[in-house]
């Protein structure tokens, strides 16, 4: 199908959101609750699978678009917003977590790129959202979040959010990069992928890492995140009390805590 041209502007520093213009019949898809506004005029459709396989692929096509979509964690379901008004019509797109918007034009990308499978966050009406598996067992063995990947195809604009400080890294042939999994946000598919072992068993049990890191080879590019959702979640975790009630902020120690030592003190043993 046609791929929608759209205009768009990014907003914001530390959590962004991306607006979409769209002309009259142009569509965006975007990921279900990552919309924040729209004017009046645009359309809402959701779609089984994505919003390339909608039109002139049957039913086998729709169920393929949306099973690649179920592998890779997302849900079944994409939303299209389609300006049905007489005039220019805007969307808005938010980041679900503290970081950047990268607008990635895959015309200039050769077509395709290869993105966490929770980077995605909207594009244009027209680009496929399908699967991309490492060829190499050893990234499906211990690749964690590196192994199953998105794979955004079309020749249009998408958009994919990136957690934290966003690195871009242009790689050189036999040039060779070591990345946390979590710390890959997108990559062109020149660049070789594979999982390398950290090597000493007491850095990887002590060191605070994991024992494999993802070892990326050029030619290409390379899109680096310094927050992985699942390390912001993982410290949101460890910080949260664990039994209920709440934490008291600007102490170690809770407020029943120190009532129990002060009571203790205080209200002592006489003997």
């Amino acid at each position: 199908m046609a791929m929608d041209v759209v205009d768009y502007e990014i907003k914001g520093a530390e959590m962004q959101f991306v607006e979409v213009e769209l002309d009259p019949g142009e569509a965006a898809i975007g990921e279900a609750g990552s919309m924040m506004f729209m004017d009046a005029g645009i359309q809402m459709d959701t779609l089984f699978g994505d919003g390339s396989a909608s039109q002139g692929s049957g039913l086998f096509g729709k169920l393929l678009g949306a099973g690649k979509r179920l592998v890779t964690g997302e849900s079944l379901f994409t939303t299209v917003y389609t300006n049905g008004a007489s005039g220019k019509r805007r969307v808005a797109f938010a980041a679900p977590y503290p970081g950047k918007i990268l607008p990635m034009d895959l015309r200039q990308l050769g077509g395709t790129l290869i993105c966490q499978k929770d980077a995605f966050l909207c594009a244009a009406r027209g680009v496929s959202l399908g699967i991309y598996f490492q060829q190499k067992l050893s990234v499906g063995f211990f690749g964690g979040e590196g192994f199953i990947m998105q794979k955004l195809d079309g020749d249009g604009l998408a958009f994919v959010h990136a957690g934290g400080t966003v690195e871009k890294r242009e790689l050189q042939p036999g040039q060779t990069l070591f990345i946390d999994t979590g710390c890959i946000v997108a990559l062109t598919p020149n660049v070789s992928f594979e999982i390398q072992y950290v090597g000493k068993i007491k850095t990887a049990l002590f060191g605070g890492e994991g024992l494999f890191f993802a070892k990326v080879t050029g030619p290409g590019t390379v899109w680096l995140q310094s927050l992985p959702f699942s390390r912001l979640a993982s410290r949101v975790f460890a910080a949260a009390p664990q039994r209920g009630g709440s934490r008291e902020e600007g102490s170690v120690l809770g407020a029943g805590a120190i009532g129990g030592v002060l009571g203790g003190i205080f209200g002592g043993d006489d003997e």
